[in-house]
């Protein structure tokens, strides 16, 4: 007899044995006037109930009316969270210890870049400010690395032979200042690789560490540039984090669009706005033109496409001179870099259409283009685990139709690049959001991240990772 004593669900396992058993009958079709009604039809039927529970226990099995071939998966499941917890490795506490430890300094680190914004290719200050806080914490520094006066490398190895972690920095500000948090995403990538660097010296892990300082993320292609000249050669995996807006205590791993740049500049003929207007030809319209046509072909874009511009005002414009140069920035943004590709396609053609009908010339200037992220799945996957049992996370997976220049990274090497909230009344490239990434909120969200990249980091390079090498994109 089953011991009932055991709770209801426990006299189920002779059956559910039975069931999983090669050759086992399929169950009955379901028959509404064959269900039990009563516990005296149970006493009749030689079935039991235990008390307080509503199945009637050691049946027939009928409660499994899928085709036998459904009954166990062998798809992929998600990681495995809760139930029986294994000890915490000893290492996750030595990355807490060191980062509450540093947490007022790396405190300081993040509001000095806050307040003093720079924008791409112009992060000075970052740069002095980083490389000296690497410098301090036993890195050897590389300052205007590959280059690049803003670009920076910092690097420690303790005991040869084991993976390279490669960590990212991000410094660059917005007009509007730390409109993206970028001030967040250099503290977090000084402190992932700090702490790391003491699991190694402390569980005495062989591993490599090499930060880059990237500048030029807001458009400038600064992490483009560095792997082409060859900044990520030898890493195993790169990982950052960047903050946004959501609900709290979440992140996410999901995927960024890709985004294809254009400066778009109209030549015409200046006139006399009353006295000669056909002696000129006008720019302003061709820009104008062109805005009209992009919108719309708004009309047969897929809605995951994302096309924005401006049309750049210049100081001598006056409304009595026909304009005889006018400049346009644009942004095509798609969910891959193939389908941006040709959606860009598509676009120039409203440029090129609007200077044909306004007897302009036209000029294009493509920026570096920006693939799309594609977050290595098993890097994500260790990720959501320790954000979620060591840090109370909730990690998620949802793409986002933003970009960055991380997504070439992406694909040239297996790479990890969560997302996660702080608090901010409106979303990033807003002055709401530039004045959350100073908030003390805003640094604990972050030092959140900070404390499971690390740890994710020492696991990695224990080799608990697995890894799949990708073949370098350029």
């Amino acid at each position: 007899m089953a011991d009932l004593s055991k709770g209801c669900f426990s006299a189920l396992l002779p059956t559910l044995r039975r069931n999983k058993r090669k050759g086992a009958a399929p169950p009955p079709p379901y028959n509404s006037t064959l269900v039990i009604a009563s516990k005296e039809q149970v006493k009749t039927a030689h079935l039991r109930f235990q008390p307080g529970c509503a199945c009637a226990l050691d049946g027939p099995a009928d409660f499994a009316y899928a085709p036998e071939e459904t009954w166990w998966r062998d798809d992929k499941l998600p990681p495995y969270i809760g139930g029986l917890e294994a000890p915490t490795p000893s290492f996750v506490q030595t990355v807490n210890d060191v980062l509450d430890g540093l947490d007022s300094e790396l405190r300081e680190l993040s509001l000095q870049i806050h307040s003093h914004p720079e924008l791409g290719y112009k992060e000075r200050f970052a740069h002095d400010t980083l490389t000296t806080f690497m410098a301090k914490h036993g890195f050897t520094v590389t300052k205007h690395y590959l280059g690049l006066d803003t670009a920076w490398r910092a690097e420690y190895t303790h005991i040869g032979g084991g993976r390279v972690l490669g960590i990212n920095a991000e410094m660059d500000a917005l007009p509007l200042g730390h409109a993206c948090g970028h001030n967040l995403i250099a503290m977090s990538g000084a402190g992932v690789a700090v702490a790391v660097k003491s699991a190694l010296e402390t569980h005495n892990i062989p591993g490599k560490i090499v930060i880059l300082g990237t500048p030029a993320e807001e458009g400038g292609g600064g992490k483009v540039l560095l792997l082409e000249r060859g900044a990520y050669e030898g890493m195993d995996a790169c990982i950052m984090s960047h903050p946004t807006v959501g609900p709290p205590h979440t992140a996410n791993v999901g995927s960024t669009n890709a985004r294809y740049g254009f400066q778009v500049d109209y030549e015409g003929h200046s006139a006399h706005a009353a006295a000669s207007p056909w002696e000129g030809t006008n720019a302003l319209d061709a820009a104008f033109m062109a805005y009209a046509g992009v919108s719309a072909l708004r009309q047969q874009m897929k809605p995951t496409y994302r096309v924005h511009g401006i049309i750049v005002g210049r100081e001598e414009w006056t409304p009595n001179v026909i304009p005889d140069h006018a400049t346009m920035r644009w942004n095509v943004r798609a969910p891959t870099k193939e389908e941006a590709s040709d959606l860009a396609e598509r676009v120039k053609n409203c440029f090129h259409g609007a200077a044909l009908a306004t007897g302009c010339k036209i000029a294009i200037k493509e920026d570096i283009p920006y693939y799309d992220l594609q977050n290595d799945e098993g890097l994500g996957d260790a990720f959501t685990e320790i954000a979620q049992q060591y840090y109370g996370l909730a990690v998620g997976t949802q793409g986002t139709s933003a970009s960055t220049d991380f997504g070439n990274i992406s694909q040239a090497l297996p790479s990890l690049h969560p997302t996660y909230a702080i608090p901010a009344e409106r979303g990033n490239h807003t002055p709401e959001f530039a004045e959350a990434a100073a908030t003390l909120a805003a640094h604990a969200a972050a030092m959140r991240v900070t404390k499971a990249l690390a740890v994710f980091g020492v696991k990695f390079l224990q080799k608990e990772v697995a890894v799949i090498p990708k073949k370098r994109l350029t």
